[in-house]
């Protein structure tokens, strides 16, 4: 291996080399603080090799990965939300007992296995990626490790997971046995020249029955709201942005690599797929008095509108602009979830900070997840009021947000494509879901209900009980990620244009 791989692969090894640090770390020494900080630290060192690799990028070291702009964008987007987790984790999980220095190494981790799903070009890398990324998933799910739904939560995703790669297995053997390739740019060729055949058609929709599970795709989408309810709101903050754009990620490079939508079968199925995913997702979400599966049925709508540009990428007059809806519409999705989770995620460590003795009982669901718990939420915290109505005003589409430059991008792709019966569901699915998104704000204007029971009904004697420090703790987080949402919706060019370098080198 030449000094030029070792730089291309400068992130992945820095963040390897931190996952070993942080793992001595913690064997000499248990303390949370000292633990994130070590992550922390590791996942700055790894943005900062991306300098380095950019140089020297496009490069493909050995046949498993190719280090490229776009895969490097991706990677920065998973390191940078990541980073963001840390904080949110550390204020989470510091009210409580047991062992929480292992749920930073299990991040790095993850964000390891997302990361070379952004630069796969082999079934192989693509299978260890997704199941580095799977595996550290199931224990990040699993914390507070006394808590019942955590655990439920876990050992649900856990099982269905392990479904979903074994289809996924299964459809790269299908393909193997049919074009005798491993390498995307091989299977490729081999399927042009040969033709897909039946066992080539079946690989493909098995591989892609694998990545829907992996999305939660409608029919594949039962375990979503399950495992996003019981999970920690850190957890789920992650699992619902890096866990999911990772594979987008993968899917853009299978699709631009491997030219498997232009098999008609699959391109049928998938517009099927997105059209149910889109209507569905959004169709439950309206039920939900509970904002944590509310979110998850939104973010199988989103990732049916992501599927939208995936789809165009095969009929579009300009595959670039197909491309460019996708990531830009991923990195808002990215912001914009990530945002909706991280208030559930403060205003939870707030409610457990000034009750810790109700730590002893396991059973207790610690999250600010029920809608009356946000009652009034106004006029107790303005601030996280305000940037939670941002985040669901984003994911409604409404202008000057992230999430209005995104959905727009989005059209105009579907429009190039021509998938007219998709963009007629897009535009239905946008409008069912700002029912269930201004609910939720609306429900944040009322005064609290005095009987109800829950961490935001009584706040007023708890914020009493909050030092004014604590209280502002993850204000900046909150901020910038308010600030991000603004500057996507705002002035896009900046992102617009690193995105079109990216696909350009």
């Amino acid at each position: 291996m030449t000094q030029a791989d070792l730089l291309a692969l400068g992130p992945f090894l820095a963040l390897t080399a931190g996952a070993m640090v942080l793992t001595l770390v913690i064997a000499l020494k248990r303390d949370h603080g000292l633990a994130a900080l070590t992550a922390a630290a590791s996942l700055v060192a790894a943005l900062g090799a991306i300098g380095p690799s950019l140089d020297v990028a496009p490069r493909a070291v050995t046949a498993l990965v190719r280090i490229d702009a776009m895969g490097l964008l991706f990677c920065g987007l998973f390191l940078v939300t990541a980073l963001a987790t840390v904080p949110l984790s550390w204020r989470y999980l510091e009210p409580r007992r047991g062992v929480r220095e292992e749920f930073h190494l299990l991040l790095l981790l993850a964000t390891l296995g997302a990361m070379t799903l952004a630069v796969a070009t082999h079934f192989a890398s693509l299978l260890l990626g997704l199941e580095i990324l799977s595996i550290a998933l199931y224990p990040l799910i699993a914390y507070p490790e006394r808590g019942r739904k955590p655990l439920e939560a876990a050992l649900k995703y856990l099982v269905l997971s392990g479904a979903a790669s074994s289809m996924l297995l299964f459809g790269m053997a299908l393909i193997y046995a049919d074009t005798g390739a491993l390498t995307f740019a091989d299977v490729a060729a081999r399927s042009t020249e040969q033709g897909g055949g039946l066992l080539f058609t079946l690989g493909a929709l098995l591989l892609f029955t694998g990545l829907a599970f992996k999305l939660s795709l409608v029919p594949f989408h039962m375990w979503t709201p399950d495992v996003y309810q019981g999970a920690p709101a850190p957890a789920a903050a992650y699992l619902a942005t890096v866990g999911k754009a990772a594979v987008i990620a993968l899917v853009l490079r299978l699709v631009l690599g491997t030219g498997l939508l232009a098999d008609d079968a699959l391109f049928t199925v998938l517009s099927l797929i997105a059209g149910l995913s889109m209507i569905v997702g959004n169709l439950l979400a309206l039920q939900q008095p509970s904002v944590k599966r509310m979110l998850a049925y939104s973010s199988i709508a989103h990732l049916g509108y992501l599927l939208v540009a995936v789809l165009a990428l095969e009929t579009a007059a300009d595959h670039l602009m197909a491309a460019e809806a996708l990531i830009v519409y991923a990195v808002a999705y990215v912001v914009m979830t990530f945002g909706a989770f991280a208030i559930i995620a403060v205003l939870s460590a707030e409610t457990l900070a000034t009750e810790r003795a109700a730590e002893e009982d396991s059973t207790v669901d610690f999250d600010a997840d029920a809608l009356t718990h946000y009652a009034g939420l106004f006029w107790r915290r303005p601030w996280v009021a305000t940037v939670f109505t941002a985040m669901l005003l984003s994911l409604a589409g409404i202008p000057l947000t992230a999430g209005f430059i995104a959905k727009f991008y989005l059209f105009a792709a579907g429009v190039d494509a021509r998938l007219w019966v998709l963009l007629w569901l897009l535009v239905i699915g946008s409008g069912i879901g700002l029912f269930y998104y201004l609910r939720l704000v609306f429900t944040m204007t009322r005064d609290p209900e005095p009987a109800a029971n829950g961490p935001s009904v009584e706040a007023d004697a708890r914020a009493e009980a909050l030092s004014e420090a604590d209280a502002l703790q993850g204000s900046w987080l909150l901020g910038g990620l308010l600030f991000a949402l603004l500057l996507i919706g705002i002035h896009p060019a900046p992102l617009i244009e690193l995105v079109r370098a990216a696909l350009g080198g």
